[in-house]
């Protein structure tokens, strides 16, 4: 009796070392967090081009200017560690599909992380994104192909002069641009300087961003 119980002891202490080791290294979404340095109440807008040649974070815009739109993530396991030197190829930005408002598009590899984590398990978005569309939906954070669950998206918006989302802004997204500039004010994915109007201000970055495809 005493060795069935020592038996089913030892037993146990496996099952949890072993779910341990498991968890060690590996990305726990719900306590790994992510936030841009805009901070509450600012509602940043990207202006991405297929090419990479669109803003980087530090140049996104707000109705008030610009503003910084870095995002800082922060990788922990499911004990709390850093995981380090986790590869940036399997963390990128995606919109809300939940919300599906815009057609915002990655190029292959567009919008995934500047770096690995460092030694504290962070890394950034900093540099421009290769994208295309536009989306007023919140951006979400991906890991290894799901999104954090420790927030439920970050205020981020997107658009482009690739304004139909087809990862190729040419002269397709021009009759779009003219729809939204006679419609007036507040046709958010052709207002590429991001003040509140489609307007003048808007055409420089439509017709130096006509060509941009993706890699």
């Amino acid at each position: 009796m005493v060795l069935r119980k020592l038996t089913g002891v030892f037993s146990i202490a496996l099952v949890i070392g072993a779910a341990t080791v498991a968890m060690a290294g590996v990305p726990d979404l719900q306590l790994s967090t992510a936030s841009t340095a805009a901070g509450a109440g600012v509602t940043p807008v990207m202006y991405n081009l297929p090419n990479g040649l669109g803003s980087t974070f530090a140049q996104a815009r707000s109705t008030s200017g610009v503003v910084n739109a870095t995002i800082t993530l922060t990788v922990l396991d499911g004990g709390g560690v850093p995981v380090a030197n986790f590869s940036a190829a399997d963390m990128w930005l995606q919109k809300e599909v939940s919300a599906g408002t815009g057609n915002f598009i990655a190029c292959t590899g567009g919008t995934t992380a500047d770096l690995n984590t460092n030694n504290s398990g962070v890394t950034t978005w900093a540099a421009p994104l290769r994208a295309g569309g536009w989306s007023t939906s919140k951006t979400l954070v991906v890991i290894n192909g799901s999104a954090l669950t420790s927030n439920t998206g970050l205020v981020l918006r997107h658009n482009s002069a690739d304004i139909n989302g087809d990862g190729t802004a040419n002269l397709s997204d021009i009759p779009l641009f003219a729809g939204d500039f006679s419609g007036g004010t507040n046709a958010f994915r052709s207002d590429l300087q991001f003040d509140g109007f489609v307007n003048l201000s808007d055409i420089p970055r439509l017709a130096s961003g006509v060509g941009a495809v993706c890699p």
